[in-house]
C-alpha cells in the first residue's frame, strides 16, 4: 500500500495533499468489477496528467456483506471513522439486507456522517443509446437533500401500538382525520436542512458557471413542508446571494431578460418539472429538492440518457464527502467482469474535481467520450448500439486510459 497524507478541512474547505489517503469501499454483488476498473482509470488519469507529482494513497475500508462476513455487522464503526478522518471516500454499490439487519446501509452512511447533499450530475455522452430524439439538450446537477423528508425513514407499521399511539394523538388532540389501521409516516423537512442545501447549492452554480438554479417542490399541496422548502432557498438565494442571483418573479422588472453574470433562480412544481425535462431540458441546470422528489428525478434523469449506469452521484457535508456509483449490486453479475463501470467512473471523476485535480478529471471525460464514440462499450451498451464492439469491463476501463490523450 502507498504512503500518503490525511486531507483536512480547512475555512470550509478541503486542503489536499498531493498523496491524500482515500479510503474505498468496492462494494456487493458487482462492487468488485466495477471498482477494480474506476481505480484503473482514476490513477491511469492522475499518472497522465500529473506525471508522478500526484497520487492516490488508497485505503480500503469495509461495509456491506464483506463487513458483515468479516465483523457480523453491515456497517462498522471502524468505517465510519474512517471517512470522518480521511474526509474523501469512493464506494462500489451496496446491498441492503432483505429481512433483517439496517433499513439501508446507504442511508445510515448519509445520516451518520450528515452528508447532506446528494449531488447527481446527469448529462448525456454522444452515441449512447437513449429513448430521446436530443437527449444531449439534458444537462442538469441535482441537488438533493440527503437527511430529512419521507426518505428519513420516520413510520410506523398498520396496527402496531406505536401508529395506534400516534393516530390517537393526531385525532384527539390534533383534531384530524385518520382512517383507523393506517399506517403512518412523519415528513420532517426543516429551515436548517433545506438552507444548508440551498447555500451548497447556490455556491457550486456560483463556481460552476451555471446560470439557471430551479427550486423543485411539491408546495401546491404540501404547504408546510414542500411549500416551506421553496421559502427557504429563495430566502438564502435573496438575502445571502442576492449579488449574483436574479429571481423569476422580478424579470418584468428588468425587461424580461436576466441580466448579465446573474443567475436566474426560479421555482417548478414536481409534477410540472417532470414534464420540463423532457420537452424544454435546456432551460434547467441546476435543481435543487426534498429527498423524495430528488430520487425520483435523478432516476428519471438518468433514463434519458442511458439508465443509471452512466449516472454518477456524490454525497457530500461540511466535513466529509461519499463518492458513489447510483445503481445497484446487480449480483446475477458479479464476477463475470462484464458490468459497465461508468456510473462509478464518474463518480470518480466528481471526487478529482472535489480535490480540485480538475485536469484529471477531464482526462477521464475525454476518455469516456472518445471510447463511446468508437463504439468499444460493455454489454449494456453494445446491445443497443449497431456495429458495436463488446468489451469487459476491465478492457473498457482500459480503453477509457488509452484514449484519454
Amino acid at each position: 500500500m502507498l504512503t500518503g497524507e490525511k486531507i483536512i478541512i480547512e475555512n470550509g474547505k478541503p486542503k489536499v495533499p498531493n498523496n491524500p489517503i482515500i479510503p474505498f469501499i468496492e462494494g456487493d454483488g458487482i462492487g468488485p468489477d466495477i471498482w477494480r476498473a474506476t481505480q484503473l482509470a482514476l490513477e491511469g488519469a492522475v499518472q497522465k496528467a500529473y506525471k508522478g507529482k500526484r497520487r492516490i494513497a488508497w485505503k480500503e475500508i469495509f461495509a456491506g456483506e464483506k463487513a458483515y462476513k468479516m465483523t457480523g455487522n453491515w456497517l462498522p464503526n471502524e468505517t465510519l471513522q474512517a471517512i470522518r478522518e480521511y474526509v474523501v471516500a469512493i464506494k462500489g454499490p451496496l446491498t441492503t439486507p432483505v429481512g433483517g439487519g439496517i433499513r439501508s446501509i446507504n442511508v445510515a452512511m448519509r445520516q451518520l456522517l450528515d452528508l447532506y447533499a446528494c449531488i447527481r450530475p446527469v448529462r448525456y455522452f454522444g452515441g449512447v443509446p437513449s429513448p430521446l430524439k436530443n437527449p444531449e439538450k439534458l444537462n442538469v446537477v441535482i441537488f438533493r437533500e440527503n437527511t430529512e423528508d419521507v426518505y428519513a425513514g420516520i413510520e410506523w407499521a398498520s396496527y402496531t401500538p406505536e401508529a395506534e399511539r400516534v393516530r390517537n394523538f393526531l385525532v384527539n388532540e390534533m383534531k384530524v382525520t385518520i382512517r383507523e389501521g393506517s399506517a403512518i409516516g412523519i415528513k420532517p423537512m426543516s429551515p436548517f436542512a433545506s438552507k444548508r442545501l440551498a447555500r451548497m447549492a447556490l455556491n457550486y452554480t456560483k463556481a460552476r458557471g451555471r446560470k439557471t438554479v430551479t427550486l423543485m417542490h411539491k408546495g401546491n399541496i404540501m404547504k408546510f413542508t414542500e411549500g416551506a422548502f421553496r421559502q427557504w432557498c429563495y430566502e438564502v438565494a435573496e438575502n445571502e446571494f442576492g449579488e449574483d442571483t436574479v429571481l423569476e418573479s422580478k424579470l418584468k422588472e428588468m425587461g424580461g431578460k436576466v441580466p448579465p453574470g446573474k443567475i436566474l433562480v426560479n421555482d417548478r412544481i414536481a409534477d410540472a418539472m417532470f414534464q420540463m425535462v423532457l420537452l424544454r431540458p435546456e432551460e434547467y441546470s441546476v435543481i435543487i429538492t426534498p429527498n423524495l422528489d430528488g430520487d425520483f428525478l435523478s432516476d428519471a434523469c438518468a433514463a434519458q440518457v442511458g439508465g443509471l449506469g452512466m449516472a454518477p452521484g456524490a454525497n457530500v457535508g461540511d466535513t466529509a464527502a461519499c463518492f458513489e456509483a447510483t445503481h445497484g449490486s446487480a449480483p446475477i453479475h458479479a464476477g463475470k467482469d462484464k458490468a459497465n463501470p461508468t456510473s462509478l467512473i464518474l463518480s470518480g471523476v466528481m471526487m478529482l474535481e472535489y480535490l480540485g485535480w480538475n485536469e484529471a478529471a477531464k482526462l477521464i471525460i475525454n476518455g469516456i467520450e472518445k471510447t463511446i464514440s468508437q463504439k468499444t462499450v460493455t454489454y449494456d451498451l453494445e446491445r443497443q448500439m449497431s456495429g458495436a464492439k463488446l468489451l469487459k469491463c476491465s478492457e473498457y476501463a482500459g480503453q477509457i486510459v488509452a484514449n484519454m490523450g
